[in-house]
């Protein structure tokens, strides 16, 4: 019941999903005569996007996400014993060169793993993603790609079963215990890392956040306030980090209020 509590909370965060099921019980409540309750309704559901359509808004939602992982500089990361790098990324500027260096990609969580594998912080890097159903797995390209930023092959340990960030802490944490790692710079976007820190915590892992930047806000008024699909797929993103993470705290709130199972001396 929970679980499927938690899939319809994710399918509704991004804004037109649930504007549309506003705007139906708007209309259904109109044809009821429930006329105010109705023109309130779908008066909601067209703001509701609206409002996450507009680019500062939208980068409000993802800053408050970020808010409590700052970015840091990677020479003044502490020292663990890997750094793990999840997947997610675009991989077409690193493959489409012979040789990369990280400091030019200030976004990417690849880079930001290699630069602080270069910075002495981790003697391992963990690349954690699947194949998504078929061909190369996602820790496969990233390794492929890292390579051209002078990572060794034998840096890298690679997790590649991984479907969601679920299994990227379930996977990684199993891979980690095997090689003796139990402090991580985990390594992802500014938004997932909330998420992804808590999960892989409750996996067992040290975690050292290194969140990823974004790209800064336009300084223009079209820019920040002309109201776009790209924003409104950025707030989208950001409501369903915002759904996971409620998810994640019942479910922990429910297993933490569960009986236990007697054991056969007690039954």
């Amino acid at each position: 019941m929970l679980s499927a509590v938690q899939e319809l909370a994710v399918a509704l965060t991004f804004p037109p999903t649930l504007s549309l099921c506003l705007l139906g019980c708007g209309i259904l409540a109109w044809l009821l005569r429930r006329r105010r309750i109705g023109g309130g309704l779908m008066v909601f559901a067209f703001a509701w996007s609206l409002l996450w359509s507009i680019p500062w808004f939208s980068a409000q939602l993802r800053g408050s996400l970020a808010r409590n992982n700052p970015v840091v500089a990677e020479a003044a990361l502490p020292r663990a014993d890997a750094i793990v790098v999840l997947g997610g990324g675009r991989y077409g500027n690193w493959m489409s060169r012979d040789s990369v260096d990280p400091d030019e990609l200030k976004t990417s969580r690849l880079a930001a793993g290699a630069r602080a594998w270069l910075a002495g912080r981790a003697p391992l890097i963990i690349l954690s993603g699947g194949n998504g159903g078929g061909g190369r797995s996602e820790a496969e390209i990233m390794a492929a790609a890292i390579a051209k930023a002078g990572i060794p092959a034998s840096a890298l340990l690679l997790e590649e079963g991984s479907a969601n960030t679920s299994d990227n802490a379930r996977l990684t944490a199993a891979l980690a215990r095997k090689h003796g790692v139990r402090k991580v710079l985990l390594v992802t976007s500014t938004v997932h890392m909330p998420r992804a820190s808590l999960l892989f915590r409750d996996a067992g892992i040290d975690v050292v956040p290194v969140p990823v930047p974004e790209g800064q806000l336009g300084k223009s008024w079209r820019e920040r306030w002309l109201p776009s699909p790209y924003a409104l797929w950025r707030s989208g993103r950001a409501l369903k980090e915002y759904a996971a993470l409620f998810a994640i705290h019942a479910q922990n709130f429910v297993d933490g209020h569960a009986e236990p199972v007697p054991t056969d001396s007690e039954m």
